[in-house]
């Protein structure tokens, strides 16, 4: 690479980003990639999914000790010292962080700390800088939506507020039901808040199974969360003492709050590369459209991640990142599946990918379902477990698996095989005779497939 010249540039060092550095690099291209952030990793790895995951596993250790005394074991009352909680999360956080700047270096990927934005097809200003470049990969993520007519007040939070773990307010409600809220609601629930979900939707996790939904309702219920669905906040006042959420829908009223979350979705941050300038094509919600190998309208130029729309999730990214850098290099590659799995970190997990049994209704696909309640699970129910549920949507003809839901604990693990099945083409025989070590939750899915075909003897 000349000066201020790279081969391949990538814009953002997130899961995508730097995957797509990296496989780029393998393949023998010099790489530049560019973040504004002054650590590697990108959402993901400084604010999102591994330090909620941190928090979420100190939750689940709360738990535990609290319910002990089922056991015959007593640990006495659970303390929290939020300081030392905090530092454990970020001492993890940057384990990883400066892991990704050995990997970076080893692979000789340059980085360079900055804003980036397009200046033509080939160009782009970094804080100032002039760079050309011969292909580009945009890769810079999304942000939280914030809701329009809210007051500013350093009490309402976005989720990146929430994962800093500044206080544990004692009433703290969550505008939105989705992950994100419900993961927070499990965090904050463990720790002591009174928590107050608000769900303008039906149901909480809208799009996930209803059966499987209804078990982390009533589970998050019993740990002390309340939550609102059907029901939408028209109007949030801020005084000295306390926010007021006025609600109106299925709950009318008022809800009195100490700290308000807003979990109500993730915007592309696409139009803060200026991709007009390079002539890529953007629609008004800063979504750039791609096609199954991440090319935009413009034909060295890719675009991977949340920028490419729904479902903005890292592994998507990481995958689409491996993509666009194969095919930036010649190479025949594509993502062309519908397949990418969900996973809410609650207690107990929601995991789920391919159709749901209303999604198959709804576009007329010939289904059925078999399912296996997790109260005839042996491991389930020798390591503590509550309720759960494996549930599997098939085609009644071939056999073969169309989507799969899994409620109860570790669920984001299990949901593996059924994914696997799928793009495999695997029918329920395939996964009833593969044989599925006993006791384990993996089990549930070999009962659910035996259950279809009437051959389960565990039910």
């Amino acid at each position: 690479m000349s000066d201020n010249h790279a081969d391949l540039i990538v814009l953002g060092a997130g899961p995508g980003g730097y995957a797509c550095a990296f496989r780029a690099a393998d393949l023998g291209r010099n790489v530049v990639m560019v973040d504004p952030r002054a650590t590697l990793g990108g959402v993901c790895l400084n604010v999102g999914c591994i330090p909620s995951k941190a928090l979420l596993h100190a939750a689940e250790v709360i738990r535990e000790a609290r319910h002990g005394d089922d056991w015959g074991i007593s640990t006495g009352k659970v303390s929290v010292d939020l300081e030392k909680l905090r530092a454990k999360k970020e001492s993890i956080v940057a384990q990883l962080t400066t892991g990704l700047v050995g990997l970076a270096k080893r692979r000789k990927v340059q980085t360079i700390r900055g804003t980036a934005q397009f200046t033509g097809d080939k160009s782009v200003e970094i804080d100032g800088t002039t760079w050309t470049f011969d292909q580009a990969v945009i890769a810079v993520g999304s942000a939280p939506v914030r809701l329009p007519g809210w007051p500013e007040d350093d009490r309402i939070w976005d989720s990146t507020d929430a994962l800093e773990l500044r206080e544990v307010p004692p009433k703290l409600s969550i505008v939105g039901g989705g992950i994100i809220g419900l993961e927070m609601a499990t965090v904050y629930a463990a720790l002591g808040s009174k928590v107050t979900v608000i769900e303008f939707m039906d149901q909480i996790a809208p799009g996930a199974d209803g059966d499987a939904v209804a078990i982390l309702h009533a589970a998050l219920e019993a740990e002390g969360v309340t939550i609102h669905t059907n029901t939408k906040v028209n109007n949030v006042k801020a005084t000295k003492a306390t926010l007021t959420l006025s609600c109106e829908g299925a709950f009318e009223g008022t809800i009195k709050a100490d700290v308000a979350i807003q979990a109500v979705g993730r915007r592309s941050n696409g139009s803060l590369v200026a991709p007009k300038a390079a002539g890529i094509e953007m629609d008004d919600r800063g979504i750039i459209h791609v096609d199954a190998a991440c090319r935009t309208n413009v034909a060295n130029i890719f675009a991977i991640g949340d920028v490419t729309g729904n479902p903005m999730l890292a592994h998507r990214a990481t995958h689409q990142g491996h993509v666009a850098a194969e095919v930036a290099l010649g190479h025949s590659a594509a993502l062309d599946t519908s397949l990418i799995p969900s996973v809410a970190y609650t207690a107990p997990e929601l995991a789920w990918a391919g159709l749901t049994q209303a999604q198959a209704k709804d576009q007329g696909i010939a289904y059925k379902v078999a399912s296996f309640p997790w109260v005839a699970s042996g491991r389930n129910l020798a390591s503590g477990g509550g309720d759960g549920l494996t549930k599997l949507v098939y085609c009644p003809d071939s056999h073969r698996l169309l989507g799969a839901t899994i409620v109860g604990r570790n669920a984001g693990e299990l949901l593996a095989e059924s994914v696997l099945a799928m793009e495999m083409g695997a029918t329920l025989e395939d996964v009833s005779l593969s044989v599925h070590a006993h006791p384990t939750l993996s089990e549930t899915v070999g009962f659910a497939a035996e259950r279809a075909l009437g051959t389960l003897t565990d039910l």
